[in-house]
């Protein structure tokens, strides 16, 4: 049975819940149309995320990769165009790191960027049809989430798999991450959670449609 692994990113940074990983852990198992989803999260360290993310691709040979984390601050969901070799944090990792202007993956002949081989415009549409905001964003950041999804397509692409579709979404903040705020930190853009969890829904539909 074609399998879509999908992946969440643990609680970081200040935020008590993580949307991706309650959207993740929500959809485990569920069929999209002849592809079930595998659903795996990830920790917010980069070394660890791209190995465990590794991992997961070897181990289970997905036909699709669908990598998801928070943008707070975002007001819609957006699917990503391209990932960066570089990492150049504004807040620590899990870990207590933070990188500045350093490489995304050791290997000096890595490319300097991927591009997703998601279907950006078809998943955008289908967020549209569904009534969900959304859009194509052409920047994933320079923190973990642009390092897994970095990490995925170089693997995919050193193993001889790259026609597997493989990018990135970010799910902006609900309400468990908005209302942790403290009253003197601007207030968030955010949606329910099962608004966030049926757009991550949507997008594996579309990916995996095409996969």
């Amino acid at each position: 049975m074609p399998t879509l692994l999908l992946t969440g990113f643990e609680p970081f940074h200040t935020h008590p819940v993580n949307p991706s990983a309650q959207a993740a852990e929500a959809l485990d198992g569920l069929m999209v149309g002849r592809a079930r989803i595998q659903s795996a999260l990830l920790p917010v360290e980069p070394q660890a995320a791209a190995d465990t993310l590794r991992a997961l691709l070897d181990r289970q040979q997905p036909d699709a990769v669908l990598l998801t984390g928070l943008a707070a601050g975002r007001p819609q969901v957006t699917v990503e165009r391209v990932a960066l070799n570089v990492m150049d944090f504004r807040i620590p990792d899990n870990a207590g790191q933070v990188y500045r202007g350093h490489p995304a993956h050791a290997d000096a002949s890595a490319p300097a960027a991927y591009l997703s081989t998601l279907p950006l415009r078809a998943v955008v549409a289908g967020w549209r049809a569904a009534g969900i905001p959304g859009e194509i964003s052409n920047t994933a950041g320079l923190y973990v989430c642009n390092v897994v999804m970095y990490h995925a397509l170089h693997h995919l692409a050193q193993t001889g798999r790259a026609p597997v579709p493989c990018g990135f979404l970010h799910v902006p903040a609900n309400a468990g991450v908005a209302l942790a705020l403290p009253e003197d930190r601007p207030a968030l853009p955010y949606l329910p959670q099962t608004e966030i969890t049926r757009a991550v829904q949507v997008a594996a539909e579309v990916v995996a449609a095409g996969a």
